[in-house]
């Protein structure tokens, strides 16, 4: 026994003791392989996943590194049963490969005749796959090429994940260039844009503010071709455009906006998911831009965001070189393993606690502020549908003035009140005498808003869940969330990610939860934050009447 932070169990969960000296250290030594379950004060629940594992094993890390690790940072000995488990499961990834055969064209190689037997067999590859090359006893099957997606997620979901090195289109060509003046890349965002080119397409995991775009722009350098860009609203599109043009050789006439108003295709093309994915009559009109051009790249941001008809494309597209981008790969309806099958699997993952260490983003200080409902609003709670209750909870009359002394508390710092229900949001804008942007907001009204606060000419806004994704704002110091999108880890980091721009003065950024106990408002608090803390950050708890006292 040694005086480890960690309990390895052989159930494949791992209990972290989180005021242990070494518990940072071991957090950011099994972060690349392992998932945040459980986050209460004092120990935190990880388990060790195929996916994990795979995603692990993809990104560079082996099975002796993974077993090192549990060895050096374990409590007690390890169980044997796990560390054979965790070599085994990590030595599946690749035993089939997708390559490219210089006569046969698309072909599946198997370096495990027992394993390429079982898939042939299985039913859901049924289709897929052509003649066996070199006669019944070879290990090596033709692929459909338009099963080149559809085969990957099939096998990933029997167990066993296969490496693509069927390579690549160039696509069209076109000149893109870098245009380092007066900034320059940062050692972690030339490292993941590297990482994904030798890889060839796959997810880049960095915290809000951290950068996302300039590796998507340092991609596009890499591969100096046609670019499809996929981001979630049109603002964002907007904000892409602008960086390219700030970052890049590329001018107005060579980016285009592919959007509900908009329908430009350029070389560099920004499209929406949500203009993607309308639907008429049954067909996805707006899917044939896929075809518009012959792209060369094509980059997801927010990547955990992904819709399921994108999904779908994104099977046909495994010819085309692909790069993800996202703080979290957390995804609430559980398509992890569709964006490591089609998206591919995870290229490169910065700790955010490491990006603040570099002082590249902001340090925070999260805060929940627990508020008592009134009796009157507990037996409304009490008596209400199931699926009526977290609205109560959240809605509650008495976050009003703990927001309004919140807001009075930070008074000249720039602050978001940020929530889900609009009724609330107008309530509470009334009451501070600040603008609200909700889902109708007109996107020039938007943007008018949030250029005014980043100028500083508007210290507080106002925003629904359309401020959660792809908004710069880099001069927000503090944000109060007082009702989110049930337990959703996604949605936590990205609204936290709002304020991780570095402060000119090293200050740092202020997080307040409003959370009612004894609620399902309280379950879905503590569900929301596992994402942060599995990062490193820890929530303070405070009582409401303790705020601005």
């Amino acid at each position: 026994m040694n005086d480890g932070p960690l309990i390895v169990q052989s159930d494949k969960t791992l209990l972290l003791e989180v005021d242990h000296e070494r518990a940072q250290e071991c957090r950011r030594a099994i972060a690349p392989f392992a998932e945040l379950e459980r986050s209460p004060e004092h120990v935190h629940t990880y388990r060790l996943t195929p996916l994990g594992l795979w995603n692990a094993r993809a990104a560079g890390h082996d099975a002796e590194q993974v077993v090192d690790t549990l060895l050096t940072f374990s409590r007690y000995a390890v169980p044997h049963a796990l560390l054979v488990d965790v070599a085994e499961t990590m030595a599946r990834y690749g035993r089939l490969r997708l390559e490219k055969h210089p006569v046969h064209g698309l072909v599946l190689v198997s370096t495990d005749r027992p394993v390429l037997e079982e898939v042939l067999r299985a039913k859901r590859i049924k289709g897929m796959l052509g003649e066996r090359v070199g006669g019944p006893d070879g290990d090596t099957v033709l692929v459909h090429p338009s099963e080149r997606g559809n085969l990957k997620q099939a096998l990933l979901k029997l167990g066993w994940p296969a490496e693509d090195h069927a390579g690549y289109v160039d696509g069209e060509a076109h000149p893109i260039e870098l245009v380092e003046e007066g900034w320059a890349l940062r050692d972690y965002q030339r490292d993941a844009a590297e990482s994904f080119w030798h890889g060839g397409s796959g997810v880049v995991v960095l915290p809000c503010g951290a950068g996302k775009t300039i590796v998507g722009a340092s991609a596009m350098a890499h591969a100096r071709a046609t670019t499809l860009i996929l981001v979630t609203n049109t603002v964002s599109a907007r904000q892409w455009k602008d960086e390219l043009l700030r970052r890049t050789t590329l001018t107005e006439d060579e980016i285009g906006e592919y959007s509900g108003s908009v329908k430009e295709v350029r070389p560099v093309t920004i499209a929406t998911y949500q203009v993607m994915t309308t639907r008429r009559k049954g067909v996805y009109p707006h899917l044939e831009l896929l075809d518009a051009r012959d792209w060369g790249l094509i980059v997801y941001d927010e990547v955990h965001l992904l819709p399921a008809p994108i999904f779908r494309m994104t099977a046909d597209l495994q010819a085309r070189r692909r790069i993800g981008l996202t703080a979290t790969l957390v995804r609430e309806d559980g398509r992890e393993g569709d964006v490591f099958s089609l998206i591919g699997p995870k290229r490169y993952d910065a700790p955010w606690k490491d990006i603040e260490a570099q002082g590249w983003i902001a340090p925070a200080d999260c805060v929940e502020v627990r508020v008592t409902l009134t009796d009157a609003e507990r037996l409304a709670y009490a008596t209400a549908e199931p699926e009526e209750r977290y609205r109560l909870a959240a809605c509650t009359p008495g976050k009003t003035d703990v927001v309004r002394r919140l807001v009075a508390q930070h008074a000249g710092q720039p602050t978001l009140v940020i929530g889900q229900y609009l009724d609330q949001l107008d309530e509470l804008a009334e009451t501070l005498g600040a603008p609200v942007i909700k889902g109708d907001t007109p996107v020039r009204e938007r943007q008018r808003l949030f250029d005014a606060f980043r100028a500083g000419e508007l210290g507080l806004l106002v925003v629904s869940k359309v401020a959660n994704f792809s908004i710069d704002l880099p001069s927000a110091e503090v944000a109060v969330q007082v009702s989110g999108s049930f337990g959703s880890r996604q949605e936590e980091a990205q609204r936290l990610g709002r304020l991780l721009r570095p402060k000119g003065d090293g200050r740092s950024a202020h997080f307040y939860t409003l959370v009612s106990r004894d609620t399902v408002d309280a379950d879905f608090a503590q569900n929301r934050q596992r994402f942060l803390a599995e990062q490193g950050y820890a929530y303070r708890i405070v009582d409401s009447h303790d705020v601005g006292a």
